[in-house]
């Protein structure tokens, strides 16, 4: 991210009326903070590229461990046989254009590559996130406008 690309942010957040925005990349963490006088402060927290193994979430994963373990070890390998669409950037996910339009894809529908799937919308930004994949839509792992995170899992597709 160069100077321009955080001035730009800066920008945007001072216009949005928010008081905080966190934006993390495997090489760096910016958090720009905006207290009610109006003053932005950014701050700079450079991230060694072993950052992702030392992170806390191994330690959020036995709490789960409980849940995980009622499950029958069937269904974890059933979706082991599916491809997976991944969210290329972090943003708002969408399954539809615009709220009076219908949704991209149903469970049960076919895609193929380069078939648009959903939106992700990324500072006031709706970019359309294309199928890399064929096949037919198996589960939507994501609710209609949350937030994902890069590389989240968003669909699974049966390739065959």
């Amino acid at each position: 991210m160069d100077i321009r690309e955080i001035q730009n942010l800066i920008k945007f957040v001072s216009k949005a009326e928010v008081s905080e925005v966190k934006y993390k990349t495997k090489d760096f963490e910016i958090t720009i903070k905006t207290p009610l006088a109006g003053n932005d402060t950014v701050s700079y927290i450079s991230q060694p590229a072993m950052y992702q193994g030392q992170a806390p979430a191994p330690q959020a994963a036995p709490q789960a461990a409980p849940a995980a373990a009622e499950k029958p070890a069937e269904a974890a390998s059933d979706d082991s046989k599916y491809l997976t669409i991944k969210s290329p950037m972090i943003g708002t996910f969408y399954r539809k254009p615009s709220p009076d339009k219908d949704v991209f894809v149903n469970v049960g529908d076919d895609v193929s590559n380069g078939k648009v799937v959903c939106v992700i919308e990324a500072m006031k930004l709706f970019n359309q996130i294309e199928s890399e994949i064929s096949g037919k839509i198996v589960k939507i792992l994501v609710d209609d406008a949350t937030p994902v995170e890069y590389d989240q899992p968003l669909f699974l597709v049966d390739p065959s």
